[in-house]
């Protein structure tokens, strides 16, 4: 059997952007062809089906994402900096009308939980990863004395995921202008003192 050629890290970009835009169910075959460039039999060649090429497009989604996490604290003297920046960042998606604002682990995770255990399971695992990408920069916040002991960078990592995942879903109910640069600094304090 003869398999596709194609710029992997291309089409699963492509893809995500199809599954944010228009969320799992409603992105048909043919969405995806359009968005991909891929035939139909070369989607199920390379990925099986179409919660397959999800399953890729979250893994090309969360590798892309780690790599920008590491960004912000390359080279940072002051490790409280970088989570500023990561929230500025945030702010920035969550302002503009592009498909950045939603968050594609968010939206599938919401969308399929109940259906694909799979699914829910990977972007579980996924996000205690991220989680515990905030733990060990707040361990080491706390190293540097940059936060006291009050509590455990693992709290100061839930409390910040959890406001991050909020700032992302409140971001869609079209707040006034500023409001989530606002809530933003509120989360950014909160989780620092």
């Amino acid at each position: 059997m003869r398999t596709a050629e194609f710029d992997r890290e291309k089409v699963l970009r492509a893809a995500i952007k199809a599954f944010i835009e228009k969320g799992y169910n409603k992105t048909s075959m043919q969405d995806l062809k359009q968005a991909t460039g891929l035939h139909p039999g070369s989607i199920y060649c390379a990925f099986e089906n179409k919660q397959g090429l999800l399953m890729a497009a979250l893994e090309q989604y969360n590798h892309d994402k780690a790599d920008a996490f590491q960004q912000y604290f390359e080279g940072n003297q002051n490790i409280l900096d970088g989570v500023r920046r990561y929230l500025n960042c945030t702010v920035q998606e969550c302002a503009g009308n592009s498909s950045e604002k939603v968050c594609l682990s968010q939206k599938a995770l919401s969308e399929l939980a109940s259906q694909a255990p799979d699914v829910e399971k990977f972007i579980a695992n996924n996000i205690r990863d991220w989680q515990q990408g905030f733990a060990n920069v707040f361990q080491q916040a706390l190293e540097k004395g940059e936060v006291n002991g009050s509590r455990t960078p693992m709290q100061r990592a839930q409390s910040l995921v959890m406001g991050i995942y909020g700032l992302r879903s409140y971001a869609n109910t079209a707040p006034e202008d500023g409001v989530i640069a606002e809530l933003a600094s509120q989360l950014f304090d909160d989780v620092c003192r």
